[in-house]
């Protein structure tokens, strides 16, 4: 009798299973040598991540479906790839100093567990930019969330950390059931999860959308919306930046993000573009809803990572400004947009927690906005970076902060929403206040206290150097990437 196994194309995931197999090595050599120092643990997951790097790299270009059409090799996966493996990288090299600084409080931290889960996160985050099915998108979405719920409470010994952990998990159980449900209801309306099935079906679909759809719609947004913190689903990133461990705090504030939009995009723009018109109005509110209020709540915190945290739901809302221009502008120019913002919103935002990190004498010091006066001149390479981050954050040339803004509004001015791109540039004005303030205190206000003394490891200013340098190169030279990330997006708009 003659058996036919199925064919498996490796190559179509091949920078996931780098990945994943360098986690479980870390993961293993963490098990059976645990007193590997944290330095080779934190190189060989380096080097994982380089290859990885190299992989999808040498893969662009090629288009094809695997998995009984489940995932995607492209360009638009790739270029996710290369955001998170570069965020994962940033982090992991900023992570041997902070991992240091609580082993030399006695704090059991085991290097295996920590490198592991920071790789399985990204693996998450990667099936999530290369799902072309629904439940695919899902399954990236629980191995990216379980990670990052480890991650959130890795330090056992601090309760804030601890409380954070569990906020995530809660609430994300709970955006969990959304989006799950909502899959089922599109899958009871088209009777398919896979994205291009249900383009197909919606497209030679006679006649209003059914409710059910239109719920399973609705629901969707809500889930994704937990993930990119959205208002009204913002409400667990304040409290979980603030207490998750720092370097958490930075790999969390990019990667989930970007992951979050990735898939978001993919699902709205080539399964759902029938229901545009049903859900740009329900984009644009909710667009308008999380730059306000992320901007004028970063206004009112002392607490530097609060002010980020609220920071970042302003920039969702910015982005969700490219995702209702994506198929109204002639051009890609929408949806590139914001592949471009992600990659510059990458390297300023790790950046400004890397410094943060960087700045506190233990783990978790100097948080408050006033602990940075003075810095500027005990340390100008560290006061220098950070002011470069505040810039871009704030939309201020030469930065890619500025060019991403631009390309951005453009785009809504382009498609029709000239009133969204106002209310995205008075938002963009607002926030100019809390990034500014900041650079005052930096080099304008004398310390109130004694400035701390840092010592710097190599690896984490290596980080920051970078971040601070890649900042500027995308803002002054942003043709390249604005191309790449045109290219990503060409397939998708079909």
């Amino acid at each position: 009798m003659d058996i036919n196994l199925p064919v498996i194309n490796w190559v179509s995931i091949a920078p996931e299973l780098v990945l994943f197999l360098t986690g479980l090595a870390v993961l293993l050599l963490g098990a059976f040598f645990p007193g590997l120092p944290g330095g080779a643990v934190a190189g060989i997951s380096l080097a994982g991540v380089f290859l990885g790097l190299v992989t999808s790299v040498a893969l662009w270009g090629r288009s094809e479906l695997a998995f009984s059409n489940m995932l995607a090799l492209d360009n638009y996966g790739l270029f996710f790839n290369m955001i998170f493996l570069i965020g994962t990288g940033l982090t992991i090299l900023a992570s041997i100093s902070y991992l240091a600084k609580y082993k030399e409080n006695s704090e059991n931290i085991e290097n295996g567990e920590y490198y592991a889960q920071l790789l399985f996160a990204c693996v998450g985050m990667m099936f999530m930019a290369a799902g072309t099915d629904l439940m695919t998108l899902f399954l990236g979405l629980e191995t990216l969330s379980i990670a990052t719920y480890v991650l959130a409470g890795f330090i056992k010994k601090d309760l804030k950390g601890n409380e954070a952990a569990i906020k995530y998990m809660l609430l994300g159980a709970f955006s969990t059931g959304f989006l799950l449900y909502g899959i089922a209801l599109i899958f009871g309306s088209t009777g398919s999860t896979n994205l291009a099935a249900i383009h197909q079906y919606l497209s030679g679909a006679a006649g209003a959308p059914p409710p059910m759809l239109l719920f399973g719609m609705a629901l969707l947004i809500a889930g994704f919306g937990f993930k990119i913190a959205a208002v009204p689903f913002h409400m667990w990133t304040p409290d979980v930046y603030e207490g998750a461990p720092t370097i958490v705090t930075a790999f969390m504030s990019v990667g989930v993000k970007a992951a979050a939009f990735a898939a978001f995009l993919r699902v709205f723009l080539s399964a759902l573009p029938s229901l545009q018109a049903e859900w740009t109005p329900i984009l644009s509110m909710l667009a308008i809803a999380t730059m306000t209020l992320g901007n004028l709540a970063a206004l009112a915190q002392e607490n530097i990572k609060r002010m980020l945290a609220y920071s970042s739901i302003a920039h969702a809302g910015y982005l969700i400004v490219g995702m209702v221009a994506a198929r109204n502008v002639a051009s890609d120019m929408g949806s590139s947009s914001i592949l471009y913002y992600l990659l510059a919103y990458t390297f300023m935002n790790l950046g400004a927690f890397l410094v943060v990190l960087l700045y506190g004498r233990r783990a978790e010091d100097n948080l408050n906005i006033r602990d940075y006066a003075g810095m500027g001149y005990r340390y100008p390479i560290l006061g220098a970076t950070m002011v470069i981050f505040m810039l871009s954050l704030a939309g201020i040339p030469p930065t890619a902060g500025f060019m991403g803004k631009f390309y951005l509004f453009s785009s809504a001015v382009k498609g029709g929403f000239l009133g969204l791109a106002i209310i995205g540039l008075l938002n963009s004005v607002v926030s100019v206040y809390y990034y500014l303030r900041v650079t005052v205190m930096i080099y304008m206000k004398e310390p109130s206290t004694a400035m701390p003394r840092i010592e710097f490891v190599g690896t984490s200013l290596l980080a920051t150097t970078l971040a601070a340098t890649a900042t500027l190169i995308l803002g002054i030279f942003p043709e390249r990437f604005i191309s790449l990330a045109r290219q990503s997006v060409s397939l998708l708009l079909g």
